[in-house]
């Protein structure tokens, strides 16, 4: 039974890559001036949509400890997979829908890096987040009048953490803490996102994590290489340091893929992350983007790029740009219960479902929005949040209070979180 399906796999593989050859040579790199196929329904619309004109943002200017003095004391924080928070600071004070005057501005962003405060394994530490967050806003509150005429529903934080403005690694104690209760009226820009979960309030724009731009373009091989490889994974199966007993990481979706497939011929999955990483996604059809202790990773950003199509194993997940971006049509969903069948999920696909989705990923309007460049260009991943943002213009009537109104509670939540920062 197994070697069947291993021969329907090669033969779907062969197939797939000889079609999808010829197929590049003509349609996918754009920067060569081929065409590739368009983004059908609204999705390629919104890709394309250009937000300047549409909103205007003001800044809070922040003493620089809140910010410029945490990169300055950790400059690995540009690196790392929650930097978005600091470029989006970076594109906005050079921004077109930048304004100085707060009086004709629909939103305003505080410019805060709450995971800016690293291990010396280059790990975020969650725990003065809150504090730091509570304290600049309490800093904008006394110094300006806006954040007090809406409590924040006019505000917008971008909080790259595991799991967003819960601000911990770990989901219990996340789901413990919840959201920041000042955060609780302000949307936030964040790259966790998981249905009906405490640490997703409705509103928020979910986005990408940070992945190198130019290091990855730094890898880029011939349009024209086979991808010869039918599914490929690198990284951890278990978290023996965190979850000695098993079963707790990744749900136990990781540990199913290792124990089912170690030893499959189609699936190349190792915890080596070997220096051809990225060469070696570019020579795969299928790219597994399971969830690992939060349901996001780097890896989703890296298939897109790379062409490789995500196989995401992540229930109940929310995708970055879900509004603009057709994640049904480019990727596959598995069910983390199903991960046990998913040589046959994955063999099972029609030859031609996979060339479409893999011409609908050679889409340079699909790479250019999961990715924070610098400088920014046109439909990349911070032009996607502000047209995420001017979506959500006009405010409603209750956004801002009435006099005397008050909405949020300033005594709220942990006590370890209410302490001086």
């Amino acid at each position: 039974m197994m070697a069947g399906r291993v021969l329907v796999a090669i033969a779907v593989l062969a197939a797939a890559a000889a079609l999808f050859v010829a197929a590049e040579a003509q349609q996918a790199p754009a920067q060569q001036g081929h065409q590739t196929e368009r983004i059908s329904g609204s999705a390629g619309d919104v890709l394309d949509d250009d937000p300047v004109g549409r909103l205007k943002v003001f800044i809070y200017d922040l003493p620089g400890k809140y910010n410029k003095k945490l990169l300055k004391k950790d400059p690995r924080c540009l690196n790392h997979m929650f930097a978005a928070e600091i470029f989006m600071h970076r594109f906005l004070l050079s921004s077109a829908v930048r304004t100085t005057n707060p009086e004709e501005a629909d939103w305003f962003y505080t410019p805060v890096y709450p995971t800016c405060d690293l291990t010396p394994s280059g790990l975020p530490l969650p725990f003065k987040s809150p504090r730091m967050m509570r304290s600049a806003i309490e800093l904008i509150a006394t110094k300006w009048p806006y954040w007090n005429r809406s409590e924040g529903a006019d505000h917008f934080f971008v909080t790259p953490h595991d799991f967003g403005a819960c601000f911990h690694y770990q989901e219990e104690k996340a789901i413990g803490r919840g959201i920041l209760p000042l955060l609780q009226r302000a949307t936030l820009v964040q790259t966790f996102g998981q249905k009906n979960h405490v640490c997703l309030k409705e509103g928020s724009i979910t986005i990408p994590p940070f992945a190198p731009p130019q290091k990855m373009q730094n890898h880029l091989i011939p349009g024209e290489t086979p991808r010869s490889i039918f599914v490929y994974f690198r990284g951890l199966f278990y978290d023996t340091g965190n979850d000695p007993e098993g079963g707790y990481y990744a749900r136990g979706a990781r540990a199913s893929v290792w124990e089912n497939f170690k030893n499959n011929p189609l699936f190349d999955i190792s915890t080596d992350h070997p220096p051809t990483y990225y060469e070696d996604m570019q020579r795969s059809v299928f790219c597994l983007c399971p969830l690992g202790w939060a349901p996001w990773s780097p890896r989703l950003v890296e298939a897109v790029v790379f062409g490789c199509i995500p196989v995401i194993i992540a229930d109940d997940i929310v995708l970055p740009f879900a509004d603009a971006i057709p994640w049904e049509e480019i990727g596959v969903f598995v069910p983390e219960e199903d991960v046990p069948r998913l040589d046959s999920i994955l063999t099972s696909i029609p030859t031609e479902d996979i060339l479409r989705k893999q011409r609908l990923l050679a889409n340079p309007s699909m790479k250019q929005a999961m990715l924070f460049p610098q400088p920014a260009q046109a439909g990349d991943a911070f032009h996607q949040i502000l047209n995420g943002l001017a979506r959500k213009l006009p405010h409603g009537e209750d956004v801002f209070l009435k006099p005397g109104q008050v909405r949020l509670n300033w005594t709220a939540g942990p006590v370890g979180d209410l302490k001086p920062w």
